[in-house]
């Protein structure tokens, strides 16, 4: 994750759960932002989206040997068009269409639009969609479709807010002369990486639900997060 998503995600995090909850302060408080914070990402997000968020911190920038504003549009829309072609490829595109960019320059422009990667240019494209209702052309349904069929592949999920997606597994520690096997209970949040841990000399199913209700749900209960999903392996413990 880059700087860029990395900042805009708790922005995105405190309107998701501002949301669940039905309550601003909460999700304030939760997230640690004050009601002025939210209500000026809300208002950002209503008119410009992920993007409208990105340029909270973004710099100026310099315009130092920047290229002809028709070039750089030409780049940006390419990226929105075939957001699978990389940066050699789409510089012979536009080559062929009589305007002149090198590789480097194309990555440059990609660069100062965050759409660098495939992955970026999707996001984008979707941004795009959701403001726009413009209608996807073939190579980018192909593109979308693609993104999907690796997310599924490797196993990527979708979390949105603290409470959202959460994940319990159980870890072999190891044996202890005179106590015997360990193991370790862990429970994290998969939005705020917030994280619980808890020893047993056991592995079963009654320890699983220990771990719940000793260290994670009392916690979530005080904070007014709802527990929305548990992610397991399936193993004999979680059945």
């Amino acid at each position: 994750m880059n700087q860029t998503a990395k900042i805009i995600k708790p922005k995105l995090g405190l309107l998701e759960l501002a949301k669940q909850l039905g309550n601003v302060q909460q999700a304030c408080k939760v997230m640690g932002y004050s009601r002025d914070s939210y209500y000026r990402f809300k208002k950002l997000y209503e008119q410009g989206g992920e993007l409208a968020l990105q340029e909270i911190s973004r710099k100026k920038p310099i315009e130092k040997n920047r290229v002809e504003p028709h070039i750089e549009q030409a780049v940006v829309n390419m990226a929105y068009e075939y957001p699978a072609y990389g940066q050699h490829r789409v510089a012979n595109q536009l080559r062929q269409e009589g305007i002149m960019v090198s590789g480097s320059g194309v990555r440059s422009i990609w660069l100062r639009h965050d759409l660098e990667s495939f992955k970026k240019c999707l996001i984008a494209l979707e941004t795009k969609v959701a403001q726009e209702g413009c209608v996807l052309t073939e190579n980018q349904l192909q593109a979308l479709e693609k993104a999907k069929a690796s997310k599924e592949a490797h196993g990527e999920i979708e979390t949105h807010h603290p409470g959202y997606l959460c994940a319990q597994d159980t870890y072999y520690v190891g044996h202890i002369k005179g106590i015997g096997k360990i193991y370790q209970q862990t429970f994290i949040d998969t939005y705020s990486r917030l994280a619980f841990a808890k020893v047993y000399t056991e592995k079963n199913s009654l320890i699983a639900a220990d771990m719940l209700n000793d260290k994670v749900l009392p916690f979530f209960d005080r904070e007014q997060v709802p527990l929305l999903r548990i992610l397991t392996d399936r193993g004999t413990e979680y059945n």
